[in-house]
């Protein structure tokens, strides 16, 4: 008969959070901030690089962030429609 240990030795699943560096473009209200993020890709049958660029809505706790700022923000649980990400 075999018997399995993964029963008793589990180890707790590592949660990885995504994690990306932009720039502060607004900061419409009171702990919201919105981050452009470029990034450079290459076209698949071109071999030519080109930048596209995508706005995240950022949860900022303290307000510490202003327009221009370069900050890094990580996934995180929804805090409203379009906010998912929070300020590292």
């Amino acid at each position: 008969m075999a018997t399995t240990n993964t029963e008793n030795n589990q180890e707790p699943k590592k949660v990885i959070h995504r994690e990306f560096t932009g720039e502060v473009v607004s900061a419409p209200g009171q702990k919201t901030i919105h981050v452009l993020v470029k990034t450079r890709k290459m076209h698949s049958k071109y071999q030519k690089q080109y930048w596209t660029s995508k706005k995240y809505a950022v949860h900022d706790e303290k307000n510490s962030a202003a327009v221009g700022d370069t900050v890094t923000f990580q996934e995180c649980r929804p805090f409203s429609k379009t906010k998912r990400w929070r300020l590292v």
